[in-house]
């Protein structure tokens, strides 16, 4: 195996594909980066040799990758909640950003389902008698 840019590039792969492993480096770019270093793109990771690792880690060291593109997005997010922009607001109270319709869908950002209004009579009675139970309790303590 084969670590470019603290990232492990698996190994049995050919190298068009296995630099794509590294956050910041997509299936669009990655031949820029191999035309850069002059690698083969149809080569496997497995039979790169000593100089050709090099040479892709210094044309990968370029581009923002891994932890300085987090890093990035974060401070972008960031700025976007502290100036109270329209997407700052959507972050912080953790909808959707895009313009996404959020009266169905959206449950990624929304999170699990949650009932309101509309209960069966099994567990609107359970809730009473759980209201009930917590009033006799503190009557008792006073």
């Amino acid at each position: 195996m084969v670590r470019i840019a603290g990232v492990q590039i698996p190994g049995g792969k050919k190298v068009k594909i296995a630099l794509t492993f590294i956050q910041g480096i997509g299936r669009n770019n990655v031949f820029s980066v191999l035309k850069e270093a002059k690698v083969d793109a149809d080569l496997e990771t497995e039979k790169l040799n000593d100089q050709q690792v090099a040479r892709l880690q210094k044309a990968i060291d370029s581009l923002p990758t891994e932890g300085v593109l987090k890093k990035s997005v974060v401070d972008n997010i960031n700025r976007l909640k502290q100036i109270g922009s329209y997407k700052g607001k959507r972050h912080v109270s953790g909808l959707p950003v895009r313009g996404q319709r959020t009266r169905t869908n959206a449950r990624t950002k929304r999170g699990k389902r949650m009932t309101i209004g509309a209960m069966k009579k099994k567990m609107l009675q359970k809730i009473e008698k759980g209201k009930k139970g917590k009033s006799k309790d503190l009557k008792k303590k006073e």
